[in-house]
């Protein structure tokens, strides 16, 4: 359970460090320096939603198709926005 559980808070961590979520909270809590409670609790909370919702579709999606497929997808699908990001970059 704690491999699992590292693994997760790794892999989370590593993606959402420097992320557009990270650095809208970055300008939100700069630009409300009295508020930043505020802002830590309302991030947190968007971010533990939409996990919540990936957890929820991940269960129901790992009933009808094998995980390994999910897996290949996921990667395909990273690979996908990685060069639409890099392509829209020389733009």
């Amino acid at each position: 359970m704690w491999k699992l559980f590292l693994t997760v808070f790794s892999t989370v961590f590593f993606a959402e460090l420097g992320d557009k979520t990270q650095l809208a909270a970055f300008c939100l809590s700069a630009s409300n320096k009295t508020c930043s409670l505020t802002v830590f609790a309302a991030a947190s909370a968007a971010l533990v939603t939409a996990t919540a919702i990936g957890v929820f579709f991940g269960q129901v999606l790992s009933r009808y198709v094998d995980v390994r497929m999910i897996h290949r997808a996921g990667g395909i699908l990273f690979i996908v926005m990685g060069c639409w990001l890099l392509y829209n970059s020389h733009a």
